[in-house]
């Protein structure tokens, strides 16, 4: 099966550098992303953790990484057209 992609859809993918080819499911793009906000807010608590920066700027830096990730508000039957 193939999929068509949302141009504007495929421009926020790019910025995390994934480009899905049309056999592509939305679910493993959508997971994928995922997978890729996972890791960086661990990383995020980790390196509050470790003291790298103060406890209340945390609380600024997950919103910032939550719109950096905003295709997570998306289903991903939205992804495509």
């Amino acid at each position: 099966m193939e999929y068509r992609y949302r141009s504007d859809v495929l421009e926020r993918l790019e910025g995390h550098g994934i480009r899905p080819r049309p056999t592509t499911s939305p679910d493993l793009v959508r997971e994928f992303v995922n997978d890729l906000y996972r890791y960086e807010i661990r990383q995020l608590r980790d390196r509050l953790r470790r003291g790298e920066f103060p406890k209340h700027a945390y609380f600024d830096r997950v919103v910032t990484l939550r719109n950096k990730y905003s295709l997570l508000a998306l289903k991903p039957f939205q992804f495509v057209e």
